[in-house]
């Protein structure tokens, strides 16, 4: 039994060093972008928003930001099934929910891409068990074969397209992945040069569900990891997206955002709403 307790009292600690060292790293390394206190805002940016990923964890989070802001005039959620948010938006008509299939096709859609100002892509998988084949399919084909429609068709300006590819991203890394979205981002900031489009790459850490999702351990778990910075809510991160996309002078397309400089444009937008 004394062995037992050691041991417990071991990994205990073993525990609490891990989580300090992260929230140090953490603390030292993310934050690379300030929002201008005096930036203009443009107050149209957000007046049509498409959400991808809408029933995912990360997707709530986005939806609910967009369902929430005034200035967002029209929700279009693309998605394969429902989810409790998306059958409240569109039984409000808040959200016009559009059934869709092929990720790689928007044929169909044109008329309505035309429209759109602001992409939040929270659409994707995890890695793990999954085929990389099939992998690079939804991360890499999808949103590159978006944005390669959408930027066929005029009408909306400006616009910006957010995609969510998480911490660790980036071509230099040593997981397939990462290569594979660090890809993405590179090709669909490339896609918008000298067009009106800015594309942005989130590298967010552990994006929290929202509240209706959220139980004891996950609030425990964002406590942990918010000395650090390595904890974002799901809605704070669609509220960043909105912030930066309205701050239209501000970031230039391809830039990347870590999970602080998300954490500091949500609290820019807090501020200018008057949000808590």
């Amino acid at each position: 039994m004394k062995l037992l307790k050691i041991l417990l009292l071991g990994l205990l600690v073993l525990f609490a060093l891990v989580i300090i060292g992260f929230n140090v790293w953490g603390a030292v390394t993310l934050g690379s972008l300030t929002p201008d206190p005096d930036a203009q805002r443009d107050a149209s940016a957000n007046r049509v928003v498409m959400v991808f990923g809408a029933t995912g964890s990360v997707g709530d989070g986005l939806l609910k930001a967009a369902m929430e802001d005034e200035e967002v005039e029209q929700i279009y959620a693309l998605t394969r099934r429902m989810s409790p948010r998306l059958e409240q938006g569109k039984a409000s008509g808040r959200v016009t929910v559009i059934e869709h299939q092929d990720f790689t096709d928007y044929s169909e859609l044109s008329a309505t891409l035309s429209s759109v100002n602001t992409v939040l892509w929270g659409l994707g998988a995890s890695s793990i068990g999954m085929d990389p084949e099939l992998y690079r399919h939804i991360h890499v084909d999808f949103p590159i074969a978006f944005v390669e429609a959408w930027m066929e068709t005029s009408g909306a300006a400006p616009r910006a397209f957010h995609y969510v590819t998480g911490m660790g991203t980036g071509e230099g890394e040593s997981a397939r992945w990462a290569r594979d979205k660090g890809e993405a981002e590179r090709r669909v900031a490339e896609m918008s040069r000298g067009t009106p489009l800015r594309t942005f790459g989130h590298r967010s850490a552990w994006v929290r569900p929202t509240d209706e999702n959220a139980g004891v351990a996950i609030y425990l778990g964002e406590a942990l990891l918010k000395p650090g910075h390595l904890v974002i809510r799901g809605i704070d991160l669609g509220r960043a997206m909105l912030e930066i996309s309205a701050r239209t002078d501000e970031l230039a397309s391809g830039t990347l955002i870590d999970n602080r400089d998300a954490i500091e444009y949500a609290a820019a937008y807090r501020r200018y709403k008057g949000i808590e």
